[in-house]
């Protein structure tokens, strides 16, 4: 199979309310698609042509070995007395390592696993969890092997990636139809997850992995620069400090209290109401949760019944379903103009929210369903403003700071896996008319 031949999930119903693209190349959502109301909507902004996501770069692919950025350089790392070096390489500017290196895992071939090519970093209790395969995929299992040096990072890395759809539950299946009406009700209409577990080979090593998607639930509207725009959209992020960044959007190892900057306290509001300019690239840290859904786990608690995927899995619905062993929501992000709204839980300490204030639309290619002619260059491409990308992961560059030694150091060792989540609960309501 192509790199760049997408691969389709899709919850199985005659009118399915949820549906992806995968691409292997950069491990990408191409497409997210929703239908509710009579209408298909791609949530997510980016190239009309999968080969597109070559030069459009770090548009809802994966990032690593290691997101966001980190000082060019060799640094000394440490964990639990095992030693190594990361030599960081240049990628932006003159001082940033950024989102893994030069060629970072956005720009490489993941391998679609088969029965024939199983998983090795998933038990036989978390598959069970899944649907057999059939000609309808709810979810697909997707391998990279970084080898020891990549990019100046130390030891064999592999990495495999769960991407799966889940029905809302039995009872939160509605559907409405066109014309109909339905004030104040919300429906679920699925969730989509996925699940990084990563395993080295030997030593220790930075592992920091996110997907940089970027959502636009009012594009496919096409109804003008407002609904190219989010700066109708409500976010709300349950994060109580920003990490402070220096001129070259390197951690300071400081951080601002969101009390202290309004601007980044998001409580439901218009993104637009809070900065005008959209010009919004900052890491917000989460308040801490009750729940701790781990991020590394000893190899030696890999056996055949381990399980971190039964509650991850389960439906749920706007009923009250029950959660698990699961953390509370800690982004929503929503437009009263399309009635969508979706959810995010995660293990990770926090997201990065970029609103695509840099875009330049004479660059890059923009989907026709969200009103571009989908070709390269051809001047319609993305304004600014025109996503809300979260991308959660870890505090930036952890490794470097000496207070997180063997602590939430985003350093993995060969005795560990590596284990990442979120969860994307879409839903609909019924927009005032």
């Amino acid at each position: 199979m192509s790199e760049f031949e997408p691969i389709l999930l899709t919850l199985p119903s005659l009118a399915p309310s949820l549906a992806v693209e995968i691409i292997p190349y950069g491990l990408t959502f191409h497409r997210i698609f929703v239908q509710a109301d009579g209408r298909t909507h791609d949530i997510v902004i980016g190239p009309e042509d999968p080969r597109g996501h070559i030069t459009q770069k770090y548009t809802n692919t994966i990032i690593g070995r290691y997101a966001n950025r980190v000082p060019v350089g060799t640094h000394a790392i440490e964990r639990n007395g095992v030693k190594a070096e990361v030599i960081a390489k240049l990628n932006e500017g003159t001082r940033v390592s950024l989102h893994g290196g030069p060629i970072g895992f956005d720009s490489l071939a993941w391998t679609h696993l088969t029965p024939n090519s199983p998983p090795t970093l998933f038990t036989e209790a978390e598959l069970a969890h899944l649907p057999p395969l059939s000609s309808t995929a709810t979810y697909g299992i997707f391998r990279l092997v970084s080898p020891d040096g990549d990019q100046g990072y130390p030891g064999e890395l592999t990495t495999e990636v769960l991407i799966a759809l889940v029905p809302p539950a039995e009872q939160e299946r509605k559907y409405l139809e066109p014309g109909q009406t339905a004030a104040g009700a919300e429906w679920d209409l699925g969730s989509i997850v996925y699940v990084y577990r990563a395993k080295l080979d030997k030593g220790v090593t930075p592992v920091n992995l996110t997907q940089h998607w970027g959502f636009n639930l009012e594009a496919s509207l096409k109804d003008g620069k407002d609904t190219l725009s989010v700066k109708n959209h409500h976010i709300t992020m349950k994060a109580d400090r920003i990490v402070a960044r220096d001129a070259d959007s390197l951690n300071t190892g400081e951080f601002i209290h969101v009390s202290d900057a309004t601007e980044h306290l998001h409580e439901g509001q218009k993104i637009g109401d809070k900065y005008p300019k959209l010009g919004y690239d900052d890491y917000y840290a989460f308040t801490p949760q009750k729940i701790k859904t781990p991020k590394r786990f000893p190899v030696s608690e890999f056996t055949p019944k381990f399980d971190l995927l039964k509650d991850v899995l389960i439906p749920s619905g706007t009923g009250g379903a029950t959660r698990g062993d699961r953390p509370e929501p800690v982004v929503e992000l929503s437009s009263e103009t399309s009635g969508l709204k979706l959810i995010f839980e995660t293990n990770q300490d926090g997201a990065m929210f970029y609103s695509n204030a840099w875009a330049d639309p004479a660059k890059g290619a923009r989907k026709k369903i969200h009103g571009g002619s989908g070709i390269k260059d051809h001047g319609d491409g993305y304004v600014p403003g025109t996503a809300a990308f979260l991308e959660f992961h870890d505090i930036l560059a952890a490794f470097l700071d000496p207070a997180k030694q063997n602590g939430n150091d985003t350093l993995l060792t060969s005795d560990e896996v590596y284990h990442n989540y979120v969860r994307c609960d879409v839903r609909f309501r019924q927009p005032a008319t």
